[in-house]
This record gives structure tokens, sequence and C-alpha cells, in this order.
């Protein structure tokens, strides 16, 4: 895909001219690295973007709509065409939406999510395929090397420091005990925080419990049982919980206990405070890689990124409602949300 920009650039002018060919809607699908040709050829055709998400929440708008206005901001507005596609909580979905993307001869995929991620990467190996959100790419098999990737797929991971949040909880909420997890135990993503924070919390002698859920309809009842027996609560960027998130923290602020999350949005959304992911960076960490790869460079000359930001964020509105006292000395640092 070397020099794709810049003939893109020189069809916009030849357009204003000669106006656009058509597109041959049957044409077989190109691998990537016969993508520049392709171009050579039909030099009107725009480059051709797919974005998929699992599910409408914040956390997930704000990481599409940062792509966007990433690509944007690098001038790329009239270069590419963007389609994108929610999944609406259904993994099945997933599967038909790539498989669209795939008939319609998508130039890069951009999968939001673990799951996503794992679908474009089992669909095709001929189409660049850039993540984004994909918290544990090794533990999700997305990689071997998160240096060189070796296939189609490289990305940025939004895997959350779970020691700092939980460090931070030990700041805030001091008197809590127990500390109860609440996540999705199909995400591959969730898992693999869960299991860290269980082993900080074995190492720092700190008792907790665990209640896993399927889909955001058993939420409420999970919270509930949750909070009878928690004194404080972690989920991490679970994209189940966070897409029915002010059911979480309505129950919790019910119980006058603390949600701490994985993501500022999740914050926003009623949980109580993170150390947390800032997407609207991550976005445009991926919109970056986007062009590089728009630009001709490989997918094994690109590494997977980890978040570049994190910030400790706090809702101070949640925080009266459960009664945790927040000095200005304390709140030094923090990104206030209400």
């Amino acid at each position: 895909m070397k020099k794709i920009l810049s003939t893109i650039i020189i069809a916009a002018i030849m357009l204003a001219v000669t106006g656009c060919a058509g597109t041959k809607a049957n044409e077989e699908q190109k691998p990537v690295e016969n993508v520049q040709q392709e171009q050579k050829t039909d030099e009107n055709k725009k480059i051709k973007i797919g974005i998929i998400q699992p599910i409408e929440h914040p956390s997930l708008n704000q990481i599409r709509e940062c792509i966007i206005a990433g690509l944007e901001e690098q001038g790329l507005k009239d270069v590419v065409e963007i389609t994108y596609k929610d999944a609406q909580g259904d993994p099945s979905n997933i599967n038909t939406i790539i498989s669209q993307f795939i008939g319609d001869k998508m130039d890069i995929i951009v999968p939001i999510g673990t799951g996503t991620a794992q679908s474009a990467g089992a669909a095709t190996k001929d189409i660049p395929v850039i993540f984004a959100a994909a918290s544990y790419p090794l533990e999700a098999g997305l990689v071997k090397d998160l240096n060189r990737p070796e296939a189609n797929l490289t990305g940025v991971s939004d895997a959350i420091d779970v020691k700092q949040i939980f460090d931070l909880a030990f700041e805030l909420t001091p008197e809590a005990k127990t500390y109860g997890f609440l996540y999705n135990s199909g995400e591959v993503n969730s898992v693999a925080a869960i299991d860290k924070a269980k082993e900080y919390l074995k190492e720092k002698g700190v008792a907790y419990t665990e209640t896993t859920i399927t889909n955001s309809g058993e939420l409420l009842q999970a919270a509930q049982s949750l909070t009878g027996k928690a004194d404080a609560i972690f989920t991490p960027t679970d994209n189940t919980v966070a897409s029915a998130m002010p059911v979480l923290s309505s129950e919790a602020m019910k119980a006058g206990i603390p949600v701490y999350t994985g993501a500022d949005s999740m914050v926003n959304d009623g949980g109580f405070a993170t150390v947390g992911v800032d997407y609207t960076v991550l976005g445009r960490q991926v919109a970056d890689i986007v062009r590089r790869v728009i630009d001709g460079v490989q997918i094994s000359e690109i590494p997977v990124e980890t978040l570049k930001e994190y910030e400790k964020i706090v809702n101070i509105s949640v925080a009266e409602k459960i009664g945790v006292e927040m000095s200005e000395d304390l709140l030094k640092g923090f990104k206030v949300v209400k």
C-alpha cells in the first residue's frame, strides 16, 4: 500500500477535471500487498475503512469518534471512506459484519474491543486489521510478539494498571475490607484484568469475592448480590458492564459503596474513581497507526502500542452520595467529574 496517500491526492485533482469513474462491484478481493497496484488502476477510489464495535456505550463510542477525528486532523477526511457498524451486543453479528467488510473489499478494518479483533483476525489474513482497545493482545492470541506483529494485525491496547487502581482505592476508602469483582466471564480482556486484581489483593492480604455475568440483562441481579457481600466493587474495562453502568452505579449508591472502574467513561456514568484509560488519546493513537498503514508502512514494522496517558479520575457527586469526603488537597491531581 506504498504511496497510497500521494496517489489519492493526485486523484482528487484529476477528479475535479475529469469526473469520478465507477467502482466494479464484483472484483475479487486483493491481498494487502496488491492494494497499491489496485489504486494505480483505479485512481478515483478512496481508501475504504470499516470500523466495528460490539455494542453501543460511551467508552466505545468515544474511541470511534476520536479515531475519525484523528484521521480528519491528519488531513485524511477526503482520502478515506469510513463505514461504521455496531453489533448491538450480539456476538453473532460481529462475524456477519466482518464478512460484509471483506465482501465490500475494505482496505483496512478497525475492530474496537478484544472480541471483535479476534473475529477480524480469524476472518482475514490479507486485509490490515488495526485493533483499538484490545486490552491484552498476547493473551487474546492476536499477536505473538508485541514489538513485531507477524501477521496482518496490530493496534493499541487499553490494558489498565490494576495495581494503581487498587492503590487508589486503598487511599480513598481504606475501610473497605472486601472487594467485589463484577465482569463478563466471556470477555478475555476482563478475565485477564480480574486475574491480575486477584493476584494483587492476595499479595496485600485483602479479601475479595466475585460475580460474573454473560449479558447486560444479568447486571441488576448480579449487582444486588454483590453489594450485600462487598465493601467496594471493582469492574475492569468490561464492555458488558460498561453498556449498563448506570444500573451498577445505582445499586452501589443505594448500598453506600464505591465502584472502582477501568475507564474514565465508566466514572462519568456513575463509577466512583479510577486510574484509568483516556479513550480520546487511544482513538487518536489508532488513527495514527491507520495513517502509517496508508502511507505504506508494513504491519510487521508497527509494534502494538499501549495507552500513552492514564489519569486519576473521581466522581465527586458519587462521593457525596456514598459518604466519602474529598478534601481540596486530596482532589489535587484528579480529573474531577460530577
